[in-house]
């Protein structure tokens, strides 16, 4: 008897036109994606499939990720690989500030994989990244986008803290009934708790969250987590459409309109936010200098009229 062939994947769902970008081609995207090579530096503009990744590398932005390419978690919505990282780079922090340097960042935004099998989670890492960038590029503005530190966070929270970045993000990445399946490794309330710490550590030290809608959320569990995020504290949110990086990752179940996502960030200024970025293509750092520079000025005039 013939054995039956494996199922093969489902196939994805076909983008609408508003969700479309075209293939990077210009000669600074190719400047930036070597300089990336020659530092021995990863991004998670190529690890994660980002859809702007040609836009941003033409202005020379980049979100490089530290700590390694190699995830100890499986997320069904990442596309970046799983397994043993490897060691941590003793030079990964320098090279960091020198490519803020060559590439002339007035922003610059750090993330990376989730590090299950470190005692700190990675914390030491971003903070000796922040203190080579003061050093190296004083002017250069500073966001971190970390991972939960799932059962560890009050101690690495507090050291990042110490090291007073700009802009303190960490993704809710979908709604709290969509975790077991979208984000099984983490736990909604546990990232809420991780940004509600860091405002107050240091309210000065804007905080910011991001959640992908198209993975079968409802919208008014969308609007919960928007409140349950003012609640925390949380200045900034981001809000983008999920997209399938392979067919072996969550489907997408539905495209959401460029007239929702508008809706949705009129909802999102009415509850208190600071900055709202929604739209389909949106991601955690897609224009993040040019967001950061637009709250700095108002955020410092607020602090000063504060009594001591």
């Amino acid at each position: 008897m013939t054995e039956p062939l494996p199922a093969s994947p489902a196939p994805r769902a076909r983008k609408p036109d508003w969700i479309r970008v075209k293939a990077p081609t210009s000669a600074t995207f190719q400047e930036t994606r070597q300089l990336m090579r020659r530092l021995n530096l990863a991004t998670v503009c190529e690890e994660a499939a980002c859809p702007n990744i040609g836009e941003c590398w033409t202005k020379k932005h980049a979100t490089v990720m530290i700590l390694g390419d190699t995830c100890t978690r499986a997320c069904a919505f990442c596309n970046v690989k799983t397994g043993m990282p490897r060691a941590i780079d003793p030079l990964e922090p320098q090279h960091v500030a020198d490519a803020a340097a060559e590439l002339g960042l007035e922003h610059i935004v750090i993330t990376s994989v989730d590090r299950d099998d470190l005692k700190d989670g990675g914390a030491s890492q971003f903070v000796k990244v922040i203190e080579a960038l003061r050093r190296s590029t004083p002017k250069t503005t500073i966001e971190i986008l970390t991972p939960d530190f799932r059962n560890k966070h009050e101690a690495a929270v507090e050291a990042i803290v110490a090291a007073r970045p700009d802009v303190y993000n960490h993704n809710l990445e979908t709604v709290p009934r969509l975790y077991p399946t979208i984000r099984p490794g983490a736990r909604y309330y546990a990232s809420l708790r991780l940004l509600e710490s860091v405002k107050r550590l240091d309210p000065s030290i804007f905080t910011k969250s991001g959640i992908m809608v198209g993975l079968g959320e409802e919208r008014l569990e969308v609007h919960q987590v928007m409140d349950d995020m003012r609640s925390a504290g949380i200045d900034f949110l981001t809000m983008g459409q999920y997209l399938q990086p392979t067919p072996k990752h969550a489907k997408v179940a539905d495209f959401v309109t460029p007239q929702s996502f508008a809706a949705y960030g009129a909802i999102a200024r009415a509850k208190g936010f600071l900055l709202v970025a929604a739209s389909p293509l949106t991601r955690s750092s897609y224009h993040a200098g040019e967001d950061f520079e637009r709250m700095r000025a108002p955020r410092q005039a607020q602090l000063e009229r504060v009594p001591a």
